[in-house]
């Protein structure tokens, strides 16, 4: 796997290095050494999916506060997003900045999301689905979130938002 470091502190791309032949390729999409090789948290607690039925569908921006914070590595598996992740880390050099990536079925890249760190994304097709490796169980109390449209954030969806959850689009304001 190959890593490169984003315009977010801590978070990264990774792309595989596939082995192709005359039947497709080979590729390792997880390696526990290669991740803490590269600074990573490579534990895996669970293994989430998202499945978007509708393109422009938004889910997130999602996180988990202390003492429950997880870093997350998410592929798409199925279509294509629009895959966000916002530093809501206030010791951070790159707090309150957003950056994104295309994730799709076909780039078969991947995106670590580093604790402190909101997650969210918007499906570029129908029926597209993502895969979640989390390094803490789901705790819902600790479970919070920050708006799509939050005015601190200033997120550019590429499509024009489609639907939605109601508790995704009550997050208050941002105080950071």
């Amino acid at each position: 796997m190959r890593f490169t470091e984003t315009k977010i502190k801590g978070a990264f791309l990774a792309d595989l290095e596939r082995r192709e032949d005359t039947r497709g390729f080979f590729a390792r999409s997880w390696c526990t050494r290669e991740f803490l090789a590269n600074g990573l948290d490579a534990t895996v607690a669970q293994i989430n999916v998202g499945f978007t039925a509708m393109k422009a569908g938004v889910r997130g921006m999602h996180y988990q506060v202390s003492p429950h914070e997880e870093a997350k590595t998410v592929r798409c598996t199925r279509g294509s997003v629009f895959d966000v992740v916002v530093d809501l880390r206030a010791n951070s050099p790159t707090f309150k900045q957003w950056d994104a990536f295309e994730l799709s079925e076909e780039n078969h890249r991947m995106l670590y999301i580093p604790k402190g760190c909101a997650h969210g994304y918007q499906a570029l097709e129908n029926a597209t689905e993502i895969e979640y490796l989390t390094t803490a169980f789901h705790a819902p109390e600790s479970a919070y979130g920050v708006r799509f449209d939050d005015p601190a954030f200033a997120i550019n969806w590429p499509l024009p938002v489609g639907l939605i959850s109601g508790a995704d689009r009550a997050w208050p304001d941002y105080k950071g």
